[in-house]
C-alpha cells in the first residue's frame, strides 16, 4: 500500500511537471507576429521578413519599436540616423563598448545635466568646420587630468547659468 501511494505521488508530480513545462514555451513566445505589423512597419523591416519568426520575441519587439520611431522621424532626422548607423558599423568592438558605457553614464545624469550636455553638443555642431577641428585637436592633446578639469569647469559654468 505504501508503494502505491509513493508511485501515485511520483506520477502526479510528473504530470504536474509536464503541464508546467508544456506551458513555458507558450509563455516565452509572445513577441510580435509579422502580420501584426502595419504595412509601413513591414516595409521598414522588410529585410527581416524571411527570418522574422526565428527572431527572439525581444528582438522582434525592439525592431517594432525602432520601425515606429523611424516612421515618426523627419527626413533630416532619418539622414542623421543613417550617418550614425554607418559610424557605428565602422567602430571596433572596443569603441562600441566605450560608447555604450558613456551612454549608460549619460543616462544616470540628472535631466538638467543631460540637457546642458545636449545644448553644448548642439552648439558644437553649429560651429564652423575649422573651429571644430581646432577644438578636437586641443582635446586630443589634453591629459586625462586636464580633460577632467575642463569637464568640471564646464559643469561649474553650466550650473551658474548665463
Amino acid at each position: 500500500m505504501r508503494v502505491n501511494k509513493a508511485w501515485r505521488r511520483v506520477i502526479s508530480l510528473a504530470l504536474v511537471m509536464a503541464l508546467v513545462l508544456s506551458a513555458v514555451p507558450a509563455l516565452a513566445q509572445s513577441g510580435v507576429s509579422w502580420n501584426a505589423l502595419t504595412p509601413e512597419q513591414q516595409d521598414v523591416l522588410k529585410r527581416f521578413s524571411k527570418k522574422w519568426e526565428t527572431l527572439t520575441p525581444e528582438k522582434q519587439e525592439r525592431l517594432e519599436r525602432g520601425a515606429t520611431r523611424w516612421l515618426k522621424m523627419t527626413p533630416e532626422e532619418r539622414e542623421r540616423a543613417k550617418r550614425r548607423m554607418e559610424r557605428w558599423k565602422k567602430m571596433t568592438p572596443e569603441e562600441r563598448e566605450k560608447a555604450r558605457k558613456r551612454y549608460e553614464e549619460f543616462k544616470k545624469l540628472p535631466p538638467e545635466e543631460q540637457e546642458r550636455i545636449r545644448a553644448a553638443r548642439r552648439k558644437f555642431r553649429e560651429l564652423p568646420a575649422d573651429k571644430k577641428k581646432e577644438l578636437r585637436e586641443r582635446w586630443q592633446k589634453m591629459t586625462p587630468e586636464e580633460r577632467e578639469r575642463f569637464r568640471q569647469s564646464f559643469r561649474d559654468n553650466a550650473t551658474q547659468g548665463p
